[in-house]
């Protein structure tokens, strides 16, 4: 049989693999997590999920920091996202509390992956009009992005394994959580980009004391940590949406000034 043509990867340095290697570390324990769940191994299961976000946080800003951009990276990290954020929470709550439900429960997990592969396919085809939209748009998504989604998925696995109570195991409100979360991620509903905030100089001592605070508080109490920070990005959505509207009204009528270069670092913009 003859072979097929086909465009080869040409020799890359270490550097220039070090980023597609955190997308194949983060992308093993979105996988691994899957397995912890068929265990009944919850809080590795968790854990597995964190530490794949964690990885999909670092290896786009080290491939920008490198000079190791390119197109295959980009699609690597979007498939590892759908596994990750998509199939591993859908799968890993359905074996924490939709059983019960049957094909009911199984229907909701598909329903969660989907709309997870349909976010993440809306953003890959956004980022080709990205750099005709205003610079100010980069500071948000369009719905809630891949790994929030996740993340918000298992909340009431993170909770009960705070306060072992049977109500965060129950079908309905697992299967309620993730119907919601798989909607937000398809809306239209502005959310913010947090790694374009900027921070002012005066506050940057402030937050890294923040920071530091929330390692401590996430290494003693790590289910309450984690609850707490879900809450608290579903309560930052309304207040996305009203800043939303408010810069596109000052920009509609011109008088919202242009962002400041970032370093060369490309938004995420508003997909």
């Amino acid at each position: 049989m003859a072979r097929r043509p086909g465009r080869r990867l040409g020799a890359q340095s270490i550097n220039r693999l070090i980023p597609n290697s955190l997308t194949l570390l983060a992308l093993c324990a979105g996988v691994t997590a899957m397995r912890f769940a068929v265990e009944g191994l919850w809080d590795r299961a968790v854990i597995a999920i964190v530490v794949a976000a964690v990885l999909d946080g670092l290896d786009g800003r080290i491939a920008r920091a490198l000079g190791a951009t390119s197109r295959f990276g980009a699609e690597l990290d979007s498939l590892s996202d759908f596994i990750c954020f998509g199939v591993a929470p859908a799968f890993v709550v359905y074996m924490w509390g939709l059983q019960e439900l049957g094909g009911l429960g199984w229907a909701l997990s598909l329903l969660f992956a989907v709309c997870c592969g349909l976010r993440l396919a809306r953003y890959n085809v956004a980022l080709d009009s990205k750099e005709s939209m205003p610079p100010w748009t980069r500071d948000f998504f369009v719905g809630v992005p891949a790994p929030a989604g996740g993340g918000l998925a298992i909340m009431p696995l993170i909770f009960g394994l705070q306060f072992e109570h049977a109500i965060f195991a129950s079908p309905w409100l697992n299967g309620l959580m993730l119907a919601g979360v798989a909607g937000l991620m398809v809306s239209r509903i502005p959310t913010f980009a947090f790694k374009r905030l900027k921070v002012p100089g005066r506050h940057v001592v402030l937050a890294l004391l923040a920071v530091g605070a929330f390692a401590a508080f996430l290494i003693s109490t790590p289910w309450v940590t984690l609850g707490v920070t879900g809450l608290a990005y579903l309560a930052s959505i309304p207040y996305a949406h009203q800043t939303y509207q408010k810069r596109r009204s000052l920009g509609e009528n011109g008088d919202l000034e242009e962002d400041e270069a970032d370093n060369g670092e490309p938004g995420d913009g508003l997909t």
